[in-house]
């Protein structure tokens, strides 16, 4: 088994909730998104945030602006709808669901292991 394949999915995993909690607090434009995520050390390229940006759009969680740029072409802002703000709450208590009975597990691994 790739253990890179398994990390890779993992991150995947959260992808979608941590885009929508990066864009709760103002718009940004995609470059601002994947730097955000590279910054936390979340591994993304271009090529996968575009696609899933068009998804959460036509699913009816984001829209866009566009808005003039001093250093270049237009850049198109992303916000979150009325939906999106929803969706990211119910993300926010399934992962605080989900962190706690991971961490219970894996807890009861390490204290087993002791």
């Amino acid at each position: 088994m790739n253990i890179e394949n398994t990390k890779a999915q993992m991150r995947k995993g959260v992808l979608e909730y941590c885009i929508l909690s990066i864009l709760e607090g103002e718009d940004k434009y995609a470059s601002e998104i994947l730097d955000t995520l590279k910054d936390a050390k979340m591994l993304v390229v271009e090529g996968t945030i575009y696609p899933l940006l068009t998804r959460l759009k036509n699913a009816g969680l984001l829209n866009y602006r566009w808005e003039e740029s001093s250093s270049g072409p237009p850049r198109k802002y992303y916000a979150l709808t009325e939906n999106g703000k929803i969706f990211l709450r119910e993300l926010d208590s399934t992962w605080g669901e989900l962190k706690n009975a991971v961490n219970t597990v894996t807890r009861q691994k390490n204290n087993n292991d002791e």
